[in-house]
């Protein structure tokens, strides 16, 4: 692909997730240049984030961003953030695109709803075959494990703050307790997968 053709098919194929802070996300699978397959790779325009970068480097140095005095978290650290603390692939780099089976389609994404226990968001997902599988994240929500045989085009809807016991039934969670309950299957929930970004100006 050239990389006018990446953008035409991200644009024409690939349901941005809308993001205020970083711009749109579209979340796709890739195959390198020599043959690597990368499943999960979120693509982006660079100027949000640029923009960010510059905002955030010239308040910390002025001594007026939101770490520099009581935290010691000030400007080093936020340029190493920015620098160094991130998965990513150059696009040129990147041979081809296509759709990826572990990105949730946005409209079910939308149905999955908030903090279930501190810092964990589980739930289940109905597939259209009518079988249910536990998930859950710690904070991201970009790409998820999925079952074997089924991708995440199968899902027909959200079971939310629920899980899959010990037992093999469907519980439900409760919400805003710390801790997760004794009959919690920690083997049966399918996690987020780790995903690689790529910047291309003009996405």
């Amino acid at each position: 692909m050239t990389l006018e053709e990446k953008i035409k098919f991200l644009k024409e194929n690939i349901e941005p997730i809308d993001d205020q802070i970083y711009g749109n996300g579209y979340r796709a699978s890739a195959y390198l240049t020599d043959g690597t397959y990368i499943p999960c790779v979120r693509f982006r325009n660079p100027k949000p984030l640029t923009e960010l970068a510059i905002r955030r480097f010239d308040e910390e140095r002025k001594g007026k961003g939101i770490f520099a005095k009581n935290s010691g978290f000030g400007y080093k650290d936020i340029v190493e953030n920015f620098v160094a603390k991130k998965n990513s692939i150059n696009e040129y780099d990147i041979d081809r695109i296509e759709k990826s089976p572990f990105a949730f389609p946005k409209d079910i994404l939308g149905k999955i709803r908030g903090e279930t226990t501190m810092s964990w968001t589980g739930f289940c997902a109905k597939m259209h075959d009518g079988k249910i599988f536990g998930f859950g994240s710690s904070f991201l929500f970009d790409f998820f494990q999925m079952p074997e045989n089924y991708t995440a085009d199968d899902i027909a809807e959200i079971l939310n703050h629920s899980y899959i016991s010990k037992d093999g039934t469907i519980k439900e969670h409760q919400i805003g307790f710390s801790s997760q309950r004794a009959d919690y299957d920690l083997n049966a929930i399918h996690r987020e997968r780790p995903f690689f970004d790529c910047y291309i100006k003009g996405l």
